[in-house]
């Protein structure tokens, strides 16, 4: 692909955005299910192993509550943490779709590297190190092979995304 042939950053990134909206809600089908056929004991660990007693995202929000001195409702948090939970699937995905075809590297597998990366640096460093969840080692092992999984398919799926978006 020539300098000529590729999309604007812009464009690539709106393509990309989409796609990852896109592929977040497929992880979230994957995941769901692979949580289904968790053992009760993997389960009660990784409840355990979550600061708070809640995931992530829904530690996030409170640290952004806290922050703003915003406060939601019930209603309103779940509606939040969704679209917290789609804006990390968003975000990436944008600057995926905009990087994608001038710097090949990051396509590699087509978006599995892209979604390993994402795993290893959001659920396996960043969340942890920023005390969002707990210890890497107080999850089972399941729950990080869940994740592999996940990120491997919105990785996968924001690449294809962006192809079929035409980027």
């Amino acid at each position: 692909m020539t300098a000529d042939d590729r999309p604007s950053v812009l464009g690539g990134a709106i393509r990309g955005a989409i796609a990852g909206a896109v592929a977040t809600w497929l992880m979230d089908r994957m995941t769901t299910g692979l949580v289904e056929e968790q053992s009760e004991v993997d389960k009660a660990r990784e409840a355990a192993a979550q600061p708070n007693g809640q995931s992530s995202v829904a530690n996030l929000l409170d640290r952004a509550q806290e922050a703003t001195g915003l406060s939601l409702r019930p209603g309103q948090k779940a509606v939040a943490a969704q679209a917290v939970h789609y804006g990390l699937g968003v975000v990436p995905g944008a600057v995926y779709g905009a990087l994608r075809s001038r710097l090949p590297f990051i396509a590699a597998g087509g978006g599995l590297l892209y979604g390993m990366l994402l795993f290893a640096l959001n659920d396996e460093v960043m969340n942890t190190e920023l005390g969002l969840a707990g210890p890497y080692d107080a999850y089972p092992l399941s729950s990080h092979l869940r994740g592999a999984v996940g990120h491997a398919v919105l990785g996968v799926a924001t690449d294809r995304g962006v192809a079929l978006l035409g980027g």
